[in-house]
């Protein structure tokens, strides 16, 4: 017997009308999904696109030169000045005290001039575009207008030099290329800069060359033709189609971490589709048994019911697609200011695209299947499929469901940015499904072994775990994911928060003292100790640095940097310590001598180290003011980073910065009482110092991880939906052999109430067992994040875990409840002619 495609698709088209419910469960799970993905990838590329878009704004130029605490020379300013247009900015942190010195707050300090910006607008509040201020006048951003409640013709000190407010900044238009900054922004001409007297040999600061270029030249060529010119500067150099490389690499990073998580969702949501589809298939299998009976093969009913689910699936991923694609401006509009820019609203094909094949993906690896099922198994055992149970899938739809895995897999590494990351995400999600099975097996296993209680319900209750035709395993893993994927969240999320509120509090000082000279730090401890006697202070060297050489490798030279290596990108913070720092431990190597006056040695991280692929005895050069310094790494550290305290990545020997001038930093450590005397005394007896309140830096690093959790959150949000959906599905698939045993055990004179309790009590089982599981599956997965990706102190909330259980689990007896209704009130005469 042989159709056309038409006279397929008319039968196909025509049962589907009869009974598109069916197919309900098909179509959410694969809209969840699909929407998804479409949504995490479209917001992705509109930020990246829109940061590329805006990249000379962001710059402030078609390339910026960073120099760390010195000015460019004149052979580099003369280099820089030969291929277009320079303009130079200073930036660095300094106190800002109020009129008549009543309080005093952390400040971005930055000197611009007259060519500024070279492109964008720079406004203050009443929209006037504005350059450079003139000398002795100052644009104050609208926080530090605020916090000493200042307006137009107020004064603000800096240093030495106070300065007339002559404007509220509006827009500065390379605020998101100066990346993170710990207070509010204020802007001065060059001349007023050097009148506050805050830059003294061994001070922390940036100088910044943007250059503004020929409409023919390239960036890229320019910039490395500059590089060549002076090898050993030591600059941090960007062009244009990368302004702001932090915030482009964090949002690809997260957009890719949360495209793995969607496809977690997308991937659960095949479940549901596979569930959905057996379900809808189990419906039909009357008329599927009449087609056979009536001439039809195996072919004809694979081809009619594959274009059912085809239709459907890609009626559900167009419109997951639609929603996708327009979910960005909706999340730029609720975020408001939490995104670095605002998304607007542009078709980006290639995440949709890629997105509609995972959904086609999907569909077909979890529909082939229970479909192949149906299509393999003769008239006669149609008939008899609900007290027999299902068959195995033929070899030529194994292959084909392995081939779409593999396809999945290909796709999700091929389009990441770390496609190992990617591997092991996709692993660990395909290991956590063979796990559920194997539990699945074990538990069906268990029943069947164990002795059966004298009690009715009991008996029931087990039975229904292992008896021909059970979906024990499809409820296993619907639940299993379920509850996984509430327990993680709830871990995540209470670590987040005990960091947060208990940790960071515990352990952090008082206050950061930046800039300190080398000359007056016994003054600063003095004063330090009047105000509070107990203080606990902690000084230590500080410069800047870049590495420009690490196990005989030029950083010059290499074509990109290796994976981890934050350290190499641009210039960090050095020091130089007799004995191991607070927080440190000695892992590998040795620590020099307190005395110690040979070669330049220095400690490194043991993370660091890692990502170098570097150890003990290997050479390590850094740039400090353009001078070259090699060293051979003595030893590697283990640093606790969540300290709070004074923590580097490279620690020198004493001796070696010795030629370098440098200042000091220090931690402070007071009581409550003697915090708000120091803010005050502090600052003006030494104005070139930076006080930074810890207080400030743990809130805006607590809104960060907040941001951070409600992003996890989020996306998670759409997995645990899809989870209710699959166990709606694995629900609705056992709905079939559920009627007809109801049917059998209301004949034998069983009542509703007994075989509603027989239920309740396989749910009841099957919520325990998992419920274990989960909690052990959740709590690894939720340590993983927290302590290899946060890198924080994994502390979850007990109490918080157990109520997440015991919802998850009530949820799910729910609905396991609400599913038996319709099947109690199944009639015997009515159900039996249906089977």
């Amino acid at each position: 017997m042989s159709l056309s495609l038409a006279s397929l698709w008319r039968i196909a088209r025509r049962d589907l009308s009869a009974r598109i419910r069916g197919l309900r469960l098909l179509a959410v799970c694969l809209f969840l999904g699909v929407a998804t993905l479409a949504a995490i990838g479209s917001l992705t590329s509109s930020i990246t696109e829109e940061l590329s878009r805006r990249g000379q704004t962001i710059l402030g130029g078609d390339i910026e030169i960073g120099i760390a605490q010195r000015e460019a020379s004149e052979a580099e300013l003369k280099a820089f000045a030969a291929v277009g247009t320079v303009s130079e900015t200073v930036r660095l942190r300094a106190m800002a005290i109020g009129p008549e010195g009543s309080d005093s707050v952390l400040a971005e300090l930055k000197s611009v001039d007259n060519a500024y910006p070279l492109y964008g607008k720079f406004l203050l509040q009443g929209g006037k575009v504005a350059s450079a201020p003139a000398r002795g006048e100052i644009y104050i951003g609208e926080a530090l207008a605020d916090r000493f409640n200042l307006a137009n013709g107020g004064a603000v000190r800096f240093g030495e030099a106070s300065f007339k407010v002559s404007g509220i900044i509006a827009e500065e238009p390379d605020r998101l290329g100066e990346g993170f900054t710990l207070g509010p922004v204020a802007i001065v001409a060059p001349d007023s800069l050097d009148d506050t007297k805050l830059i003294q040999p061994g001070s922390m600061f940036e100088s910044k060359y943007r250059i503004k270029l020929l409409a023919s030249a390239d960036p890229e060529a320019v910039a490395k033709s500059l590089e060549k010119q002076f090898p050993s500067a030591a600059w941090d150099i960007t062009d244009r189609s990368n302004g702001a490389p932090g915030t482009r690499r964090f949002i690809e990073r997260m957009g890719q971490f949360l495209t793995l998580v969607g496809l977690a969702a997308l991937v659960i949501a095949g479940i549901g589709v596979g569930n959905g589809v057996g379900s809808y298939l189990e419906s039909k299998r009357p008329g599927i048994a009449t087609l056979k009976v009536t001439g039809a093969d195996s072919g004809i009913i694979f081809r009619i019911y594959m274009l059912q689910i085809f239709a459907v699936a890609i009626a559900a991923i167009v419109v997951g697609l639609a929603v996708g694609s327009v979910m960005p401006m909706a999340i730029g509009w609720v975020a408001g200011d939490i995104l670095p820019v605002a998304p607007g609203f542009t078709l980006h094909p290639l995440p949709l695209i890629i997105s509609a094949i995972y959904g086609l993906l999907i569909a077909f690896a979890f529909a082939l299947p229970p479909l192949a099922r149906a299509r393999t198994v003769p008239a006669a055992g149609l008939y008899r499929s609900v007290v027999e149970g299902a068959k195995r899938i033929d070899r030529r739809t194994a292959i084909w469901v392995t081939a779409c895995i593999v396809a999945i897999v290909a796709l999700a590494v091929g389009t990441a940015r770390e496609p190992i990351f990617s591997l092991g995400f996709i692993g660990a999600a395909f290991a956590l499904l063979l796990l559920l099975g194997a539990i699945a097996w074990v538990m069906r296993a268990v029943a069947l072994r164990i002795p059966r209680p004298k009690a009715p319900l009991p008996r029931l209750a087990l039975t229904n775990l292992h008896r021909p035709g059970s979906h024990t395993q499809a409820l296993v893993i619907a639940l299993g994911l379920g509850l996984t994927l509430f327990v993680t969240l709830a871990a995540i999320q209470t670590s987040i928060n005990n960091e947060i509120q208990n940790s960071v509090p515990e352990r952090a000082p008082s206050f950061f003292a930046l800039d300190i000279p080398r000359e007056r730090t016994e003054e600063f401890s003095a004063m330090v100790r009047k105000e509070a006697p107990d203080a606990e202070i902690n000084l230590i060297p500080s410069l800047r640095g870049t590495i420009v050489e690490f196990g005989e490798q030029r950083v010059d030279q290499l074509e990109e940097l290796p994976e981890g290596a934050w350290v190499l990108n641009g210039d960090r913070g050095l020091t130089y310590s007799p004995i191991v720092p607070e927080g440190s431990e000695v892992i590998a190597g040795e620590w020099w001598p307190a005395d110690y006056k040979g070669p330049a040695l220095v400690s490194l991280d043991v993370r660091v180290a890692e990502s170098l692929n570097v150890g003990v005895g290997d050479s390590l050069t850094v740039s400090v003011l353009g001078v070259e310094i090699p060293t051979k790494i003595a030893s590697l550290r283990e640093v606790k980073w969540e300290n709070f305290g004074l923590n580097y990545a490279l620690v020198f020997s004493p001796g070696t910065f010795d030629a370098a001038p440098h200042s000091m930093v220090a931690t402070l450590t007071v009581p409550a009482k003697a915090e708000r005397a120091l803010a005050k005394s502090i600052p003006p007896a030494f104005p070139s110092s930076s006080l930074i309140e810890v207080g400030e830096v743990v809130s805006q690093v607590t809104v960060l991880l907040q941001q951070m959790a409600q992003a996890i959150a989020a996306a998670a949000s759409i997995a645990i939906l899809a989870g209710i959906a699959v166990l709606v599905g694995a629900i609705a698939a056992a709905r079939q052999s559920r009627v007809y045993d109801s049917v059998i055990m209301k004949l034998l004179g069983a009542t509703r109430r007994q075989i509603l309790g027989a239920q309740a009590l396989e749910y009841a089982i099957l919520a325990v067992v998992l419920g274990l599981v989960a909690l052990a599956l959740g709590l690894g997965a939720g340590w993983y994040v927290i302590v290899q990706i946060f890198d924080f102190t994994f502390a979850p909330d007990p109490a918080t875990l157990a109520w997440t259980l015991i919802g998850g689990a009530g949820l799910t007896f729910a609905l396991g409840m609400l599913g038996s209704l319709p099947i109690l009130a199944a009639r015997p005469a009515e159900a039996l002619r249906n089977l």
